[in-house]
């Protein structure tokens, strides 16, 4: 229906009186249907089971602590002192089940608490997340990209080195190593590490620990399928991956004893990929480890000529018309669905950038170690909350291909946030009953609806 004009605007006179008052108002409507849900899975149960006696406690309770926390981060807090401007929200308080919240101090004293055991049961607190979701989907082989990333700190941060930061190579940082199942999204399984470690090398601690996780957590009924970069062409890598009967996909570096660059040279026919890839294949003995792998050889047409153009005698894998790229792999692919596997590894990068961006996985709480490691674990949680939440309650189905293996169309936290969770609404007490009334918005009101009837059939 068309309106006039005249009816279109509307006349602003002066300023707003702006009082603050106990009036029962909140600026996170949307944590209710959160509350429910946990509810529903027993999180709070869960909390106790892993951290009740692990010496974390305080006045406040572990469970409320680690909800005060998740709850920061899901809304958008990126800071400790952002807490302060929580205090007040009645949905908050509802959430975390506290009548008054923890203040900045008391937050930062209750994560300094936190040392590598204590740590590493949430680690399983994280795992047994994921595997209740995971369990429930058909799935029978697992996708799992593994990857470092920089975080960078303060001069004065614990154990924090000049490392791998390829933008700021003088900043001290973390590197904290992550595992991805990208049939899911989940963050499966995270380490912080100092800024100068080697993800090659440093890897094979983390990926046993992976593989002890998936068996506990999972069984060993699935078939596991790892995508890498070249930091983790390495020996032992392969070597473990191999005993551990897992399939692989790893970027191979250009080292001048794998001969890569005169196969390149000597290769006539190249077996078309796309319109503008290229590939041929070849068995690449690895002398020195005794062992023959299989490697497929890309290039990329590119339409610019490389700057380093003027190093005439050595070999560059940007030659000014092509790209090249070399993968190892195991699995039983052909060369073109395993430039699309690869191609899915952004998938992973896709979820860094969201860990960093929107739900504070970048940040430095405290100059503890331990501290610090514990708010990542605590950021990969409230990620794996919030994917197991939009499974759970009616994402959308996505088509699966040999790039994207994704079981379901999520939505981005930033995404929730505007739609579901920042929205305003007021609780009010008619005849002694508790209700939250929210402003009459028809696809607000859907959406919620939609969720609410998903959570109450699961119930």
């Amino acid at each position: 229906m068309r309106r006039r004009k005249a009816d279109l605007s509307r006349r602003v006179n002066g300023e707003l009186r702006v009082e603050f008052s106990e009036s029962g108002l909140t600026s996170y409507a949307g944590l209710e249907l959160l509350i429910r849900y946990f509810r529903g899975i027993e999180l709070n149960g869960l909390i106790r089971r892993h951290l009740g006696s692990a010496g974390v406690a305080g006045d406040f309770g572990v469970t409320a602590m680690v909800r005060v926390l998740l709850g920061l981060v899901i809304v958008g807090g990126s800071r400790l002192k952002h807490v302060t401007y929580l205090v007040g929200d009645p949905l908050i308080q509802r959430f975390c089940g506290l009548v008054h919240l923890p203040n900045r101090r008391t937050v930062s004293r209750w994560l300094q608490r936190f040392s590598g055991a204590w740590i590493e049961r949430l680690r399983a607190l994280n795992a047994d997340v994921v595997a209740r979701t995971v369990r429930m989907l058909p799935l029978r082989t697992l996708t799992l990209d593994v990857d470092g990333t920089v975080v960078s700190t303060g001069a004065t941060v614990e154990r924090a080195f000049r490392g791998f930061n390829p933008h700021h190579r003088k900043v001290p940082s973390y590197y904290p190593i992550t595992a991805h199942l990208a049939e899911t999204g989940h963050v499966l399984r995270v380490k912080n590490r100092s800024g100068n470690i080697n993800d090659g090398k440093a890897s094979i601690p983390f990926l046993r620990e992976l593989f002890a996780q998936i068996a506990d957590t999972l069984g060993r009924g699935f078939r596991l399928q790892f995508r890498m970069d070249g930091d983790f062409f390495k020996q032992t890598v392969l070597r473990l991956l191999i005993a551990r009967g897992a399939g692989y996909a790893i970027k191979v570096p250009f080292w001048q004893l794998l001969e890569l660059q005169r196969q390149i040279r000597e290769c006539r026919r190249w077996q078309r990929v796309t319109g503008d890839v290229g590939c041929f294949e070849v068995r690449l003995p690895l002398t020195p480890w005794k062992l023959e792998v299989r490697v497929v050889i890309y290039r990329k047409v590119v339409h610019h000529r490389s700057a380093k153009n003027y190093q005439l005698d050595l070999f560059d894998p940007n030659d000014g018309y092509y790209e090249y790229s070399a993968v190892a792999t195991s699995l039983a692919l052909s060369s073109r669905k395993l430039w699309h596997f690869m191609c899915g590894r952004g998938a992973h990068e896709k979820v860094i950038g969201e860990l960093k961006s929107g739900m504070a996985f970048d940040t430095i709480p405290t100059r503890h170690y331990g501290a610090n490691s514990a708010w990542q674990q605590l950021v990969a949680l409230a990620h794996n909350l919030i994917t197991n939440f939009q499974i759970e309650t009616g994402a959308p189905a996505r088509r699966r291909s040999a790039k994207c293996t994704a079981l379901h169309v999520l939505k981005s936290i930033h995404t929730l946030r505007f739609e579901l969770f920042h929205r305003a609404g007021r609780l009010v007490r008619p005849d002694g009953l508790t209700v939250l009334r929210l402003a009459p918005n028809e696809p607000t009101k859907r959406l919620f609806l939609r969720i609410a009837d998903h959570l109450g059939r699961a119930a």
